[in-house]
């Protein structure tokens, strides 16, 4: 395990001084996560997303924090800062406030913006227990049920507390703290990195810490120091017009879906390596690096036990290590209809939605550029829109690629500013340096942000794996959330090197 040089611990606070300010205050910090968890926040409603940006203010505001809009094209987002004459150093963190779409049919609960406390019963299922419960004891097992319970109003309501909480024991930060609160997360930050260019300098900062994100699959204290960009691809092939009968055409008319099964089978092997030639290009694992990978505690197999499969891809013989290359994945194909609803029709297209997994080595124009040529290496005219009719004459078989770069994938050292400050709040407040993950498999929008201000990132987890976040029935377990509130109060209380 790496060493932590140069971190300074003595100025801590106490662990014991920490978690009992902590449990002393569970009853403030459930009574602010409810009244935060009741807002709706789906970035495609901006006059909920208004609301939202009011409370926020208010909660800032009431913590000694100065607050600011910073407007975007969409919802704007928000700008917290406590400042100190005196300060050296600069600490930037990033928030999310809004989050996924609800279908309140799918959740069982009355509303998923009415949080419920939930305990399991001894046959392993969930029932309602009354808040008060909380006032006599909390058992960390229990559950908070609402939308954006743990992705990712838990996380800024802890963040809020630990403020909160340090100001009470007269441990506020030492350094200038500025927050950016992204209220369009959800919807892929579409607005972020202008909004982040445009206000480089009211941002400018020396580090910059992420609270949010899954831990390691262990629940055990997680530090991520990147994340993997996404670019998402749509692919169409093209065959009759309309929908042919396919006794009266079988056999004469090309099926669009034979030629999109042919490409898609042509980018992968067997075994799971993507074939495009280049695709993995400047990807090179060091020993140092490696050895960083092999401390992570997963087990593969369980975890493949868990999804019910038996097999891996080859690509690498760890989980770390195949998350350090560039990934290509089919997410969702079409064509015609299936089920009760299947036609003997050959259809008039069928089409393929790709993500592709970037990595901080690979450059995402490159990658796609390598997958369009690719595609014309098996022999298709590749447009960028639907042919003509000029252009069915003119080409046998033709397939449009449209594509998205959402952001990019960002990595900073373990032995940065950041990385140092956040496992030596978790090595203080445990006693045991937390899980290092070097790169997490999924994608957050920080690369505009590292990009723009120049800084070093780490991201500290403070929710349970186990939280079904995009889904119905997001929960919180009670434990992590309080647990989380001591982690942020410890991380916080170092000082920035």
């Amino acid at each position: 395990m790496l060493a932590m040089a140069g971190v300074a611990q003595s100025e801590s606070l106490a662990a014991n001084e920490i978690r009992r300010v902590v449990d002393d205050n569970v009853d403030a910090a459930v009574a602010l996560y409810r009244d935060f968890l009741s807002l709706p926040n789906d970035a495609n409603h901006p006059d909920d997303i208004e609301k939202l940006v009011v409370w926020m203010e208010v909660a800032f505001g009431e913590r000694g924090f100065e607050t600011r809009r910073i407007p975007t094209d969409g919802s704007p987002a928000l700008y917290a800062a406590r400042l100190s004459e005196n300060a050296s150093k600069t600490v930037l963190v990033y928030l999310q406030a809004d989050g996924q779409p609800v279908d309140a049919g799918a959740w069982a609960q009355a509303d998923p913006y009415l949080p419920v406390l939930k305990a399991r019963d001894s046959d392993g299922n969930w029932h309602t227990i009354d808040w008060s419960s909380i006032e006599e004891r909390y058992d960390p097992d229990w559950r908070v049920f609402a939308r954006s319970a743990s992705d990712s109003k838990g996380p800024m309501t802890q963040f809020l507390m630990a403020i909160e909480l340090l100001d009470e024991l007269g441990a506020a930060p030492d350094y200038n703290l500025k927050v950016i609160v992204d209220t369009e997360e959800e919807l892929g930050s579409p607005n972020l990195a202008a909004a982040i260019r445009s206000h480089r300098d009211l941002l400018a900062s020396d580090l910059l810490l992420i609270f949010d994100g899954p831990p390691h699959a262990s629940n055990r204290p997680t530090v991520t120091f990147g994340a993997r960009g996404i670019a998402t691809v749509t692919l169409v092939a093209y065959g009759p017009r309309v929908a042919q009968h396919s006794g009266h055409y079988g056999n004469f008319v090309p099926n669009p879906a034979f030629d999109l099964a042919r490409i898609l089978a042509s980018m992968k092997s067997p075994d799971g390596i993507i074939t495009i030639p280049g695709f993995y290009d400047g990807i090179e694992l060091s020993d140092e690096v490696r050895a960083t990978l092999a401390e992570v505690p997963d087990d593969e197999a369980a975890i493949l036990d868990s999804m019910g499969m038996s097999r891996a891809d080859s690509l690498a013989p760890t989980l770390q290590e195949a998350i350090q290359y560039p990934s290509l994945n089919i997410r969702g194909m079409a064509a015609a209809w299936i089920g009760d609803e299947s036609r003997t029709i050959i259809p008039p297209t069928a089409t393929a939605e790709l993500d592709i997994r970037l990595v901080s080595e690979s450059n995402p124009e490159r990658l796609v550029g390598l997958l369009l040529a690719h595609v014309e290496a098996q022999g298709y005219t590749v447009l960028d829109h639907a042919p003509s009719d000029a252009e069915r004459r003119q080409h046998e078989r033709i397939v449009s690629i449209s594509h998205e770069i959402s952001y990019r994938a960002f990595r900073s050292p373990v032995d940065s500013p950041a990385g140092l400050m956040a496992r030596a709040g978790l090595v203080a407040l445990n006693g045991e340096e937390p899980i290092l993950i070097r790169t997490m498999g999924g994608s957050i929008p920080i690369a505009p942000i590292i990009e723009t201000l120049d800084v070093p990132a780490a991201v500290v987890a403070t929710v349970n794996i186990d939280n079904n976040q995009h889904s119905p029935n997001e929960n919180l377990r009670l434990g992590n959330f309080v647990d989380g509130i001591a982690m942020l109060m410890s991380v916080l209380s170092q000082s920035p090197q």
